[in-house]
């Protein structure tokens, strides 16, 4: 029996989109039948396509939206769907209902820790619909954490990690220079790819430099949103390192910033599953520091694939730089150690081949 899937997410960024779209294009290779929902003109339609999986180019625009849970409902009675897979809010709201009372199995996507109690209702329109199969979750913290709370449905999660594939870096230029963001030549460059968000912890590394030695060529990279914020302005401007601060905006491509840099810093403070930008970092061999948050434990190895510090702690930050800084031999072994880590442990086909065996599973049960 040849399982037909129709996968309802957003597709409409490529780099970003990359560990999740390829999951689809290996079980279509693997014989599955894949139908992707998403937004026209999408950046992986033609990988999709080359693959031979259907696109149908809709989108849900709004949540609990009638128009589109007849859209979706009227494709999986009309194509026969053994799972529907979604992945983001709007997809949640429609498609399960749209599943309602058709022998579909409906499997969710839950990429970061919290925000799930068994006491909100909302959790029961999407997490803990009673409509929901299966849960998949990229670390057993986020498993755990929806079992906790899972007191009046059946426990439906499942750890499986997104992975990536090695040869997606194989072809990242670095860049020759920093100059263009006004950083010198000999500088040693720390940079930082994400948005300002309260997760995201960008004031503890802010804080971090009052603690470093004072008149080093160190320079701070930000790549992302919302580094106008008055509230990291003012801590820019009272860093003693605020002329070696560069806020550069959202880049569409990061990669290439990110493998000419010395070590890749994360200081996320909650709730990140397995953070795609340092999987990237490390996937570059570049040495990462993050926090102890739940999920980098499945990234970092303290002293062996990165360096781990202590949550909101800003002198333990500015420790693990300035013994980066400091021992170039460290950097380099560590960064090694990271692009295996990731080769061996967090790869693609193993993420294709779990979810194979999910969709199976599941496609055997008896419908409701």
């Amino acid at each position: 029996m040849k399982i037909k899937v129709l996968v309802i997410s957003d597709y409409r960024e490529m780099v970003s989109v990359r560990p999740e779209a390829e999951i689809f294009v290996g079980l279509q290779k693997e014989g599955f039948d894949i139908t992707v929902m998403t937004y026209p003109g999408t950046a992986y339609g033609e990988k999709f396509k080359s693959a031979g999986i259907r696109i149908i180019e809709f989108h849900p625009e709004k949540k609990f939206h009638r128009p589109s849970i007849r859209f979706i409902r009227k494709e999986l009675k009309q194509g026969g769907y053994h799972i529907l897979q979604l992945f983001n809010s709007k997809a949640f709201l429609n498609g399960i209902i749209a599943a309602r009372n058709l022998p579909v199995k409906v499997v969710l996507y839950r990429g970061y820790k919290g925000h799930i109690h068994w006491y909100d209702p909302a959790m029961y329109f999407k997490y803990l619909h009673p409509r929901t199969d299966k849960i998949i979750c990229v670390t057993k913290a986020i498993e755990d954490d929806i079992r906790r709370n899972s007191i009046f449905v059946k426990h439906k999660g499942i750890t499986i990690h997104k992975g990536h594939d090695p040869e997606w870096y194989q072809d990242v230029k670095p860049i020759s220079s920093f100059e263009q963001f006004g950083i010198p030549a000999n500088a040693f460059v720390l940079i930082c790819t994400a948005n300002v968000r309260r997760m995201k912890g960008i004031p503890y590394l802010l804080k971090a430099t009052p603690f470093l030695p004072q008149g080093e060529p160190i320079h701070f990279l930000f790549a992302g949103k919302d580094f106008d914020k008055p509230g990291i302005l003012q801590l820019i401007d009272k860093s003693p390192y605020k002329k070696n601060i560069h806020c550069i905006g959202y880049v569409k491509d990061p990669l290439p910033l990110v493998a000419a840099s010395d070590i890749f810093v994360m200081p996320s403070v909650r709730g990140e599953g397995i953070n795609k930008a340092v999987v990237e970092a490390m996937a570059l061999g570049i040495p990462p520091v993050v926090t102890d948050i739940p999920g980098n434990e499945v990234l970092v190895i303290n002293n062996l694939t990165g360096l781990m510090v202590p949550a909101k702690n800003p002198q333990a930050l500015a420790k693990a730089i300035i013994t980066l800084y400091t021992n170039r031999d460290l950097r380099k072994k560590l960064g090694a150690n990271a692009r295996e880590h990731i080769k061996n442990n967090l790869n693609i086909v193993s993420t294709i081949q779990k979810t194979k065996a999910l969709y199976i599973s599941l496609a055997s049960e008896p419908t409701r």
